[in-house]
């Protein structure tokens, strides 16, 4: 079941992270099949229609949205001889991002992050892909458009895409994954900013919530994206033999977007961290300033109390002269309030001099 991690709206709804993404209930599987000239698609729901792509020139994607089909996927798996393990990586949506690279193929799991604006989510999904010689197999968790660029780059016959072979296909999904990153990052830099703005205005306890849960999400494109930048540098390393020369140099691109994505979420870190500062300081000073206007008052009360309860004893004046003859005054009252109005006016001056007020 999913597990959802919920911040504010206008922080309470900004975002909303899946962290475990739920079941696919359907395995759609797209077979794209091109080369320079002509371009196939074909859709199948039963694994006996699945038919291993042609030998060269031809290349082939071959893209799974959903994992719930797990006897169709182990059928295609098997047919490329993939090793058992790898499938079992494959349908394991827990995975940590890795690279594997074999004498036929590579196979790589990655973290897709999507921001989808209708629900105002976070949507945290795993993404596998084969590289063979001439095919490509990506794995997603459900549908999504997040590959739709490749796909209308593909439809174009004079595109470059059309033009190499499936190396530079699992390039160009690649990238689109490590370009939805700046999506994310984009989104989270207007919240710091809408929260940084209330931090200074009126911060309240729900901001203070509101920064602890974008910095938990923060720490989920971290550990997304630090495994993603290890991934495309042994890609970039003339390592693979299955990469070309050309096609590594395209690699090298991705890696300093990596670099970018990581720079960004480090820095929003910090950032974070000195919003949480910044938060402290605006609670302690306005903490201090209503101190400082309930000290105030206490101090012009003190003496004043004084007074009051220095004349509020009533001792007899029959009895001795010295037993409050002004109680006796014709004008005792409005005096002893004239005093203590004095006194008040006095010490606020003295406040005002000192710039206590």
């Amino acid at each position: 079941m999913a597990k959802k991690v919920k911040t504010l709206k206008n922080f309470e709804k900004t975002f909303e992270v899946n962290v475990e993404n739920k079941e696919t209930q359907t395995t759609k599987i797209k077979i794209i099949n091109y080369d320079t000239k002509n371009l196939t698609e074909t859709e199948i729901t039963k694994p006996e229609e699945y038919i291993l792509p042609k030998a060269k020139p031809t290349v082939s994607w071959i893209n799974i949205c959903g994992l719930h089909n797990i006897d169709m996927i182990k059928k295609i798996c098997k047919s490329h001889d993939l090793h058992p393990l790898i499938i079992e990586d494959i349908l394991d949506t827990t995975q940590r991002s890795k690279i594997d690279v074999f004498e036929n193929y590579i196979f790589i799991t990655m973290k897709l992050n999507l921001y989808d604006k209708n629900i105002k989510s976070l949507l945290i999904e795993q993404i596998s892909l084969i590289l063979g010689k001439n095919f490509v197999i990506t794995f997603q968790e459900k549908p999504s458009e997040v590959f739709k660029p490749v796909y209308e780059r593909l439809l174009n016959a004079q595109n470059k895409i059309r033009q190499m072979s499936a190396d530079y296909l699992a390039y160009a999904l690649i990238d689109t994954v490590v370009d939805n990153y700046f999506h994310i990052i984009e989104a989270i830099g207007d919240v710091i900013e809408d929260i940084e703005e209330c931090v200074i205005t009126d911060p309240t306890p729900k901001t203070m919530r509101a920064i602890h849960t974008l910095k938990r999400e923060i720490i989920y494109l971290r550990k997304s994206v630090w495994p993603l930048r290890e991934i495309i540098n042994n890609l970039q390393r003339k390592t693979c033999p299955l990469i070309s020369e050309e096609t590594e140099f395209h690699f090298r691109d991705v890696y300093d977007h990596t670099i970018q994505v990581i720079d960004s979420v480090e820095t929003y870190r910090d950032l974070l961290a000195g919003i949480l500062d910044l938060y402290v300081s605006s609670i302690s000073n306005r903490m201090n300033e209503i101190m400082k206007v309930l000290t105030i008052f206490a101090a012009i009360f003190i003496p004043l109390t004084f007074i009051a309860g220095l004349y509020g004893m009533n001792f007899n004046t029959a009895k001795s002269p010295f037993n409050m003859p002004e109680l006796n005054w014709y004008f005792g009252y409005p005096l002893a309030l004239g005093i203590m109005a004095i006194v008040a006016i006095i010490m606020l001056i003295f406040f005002k001099k000192r710039k206590w007020l």
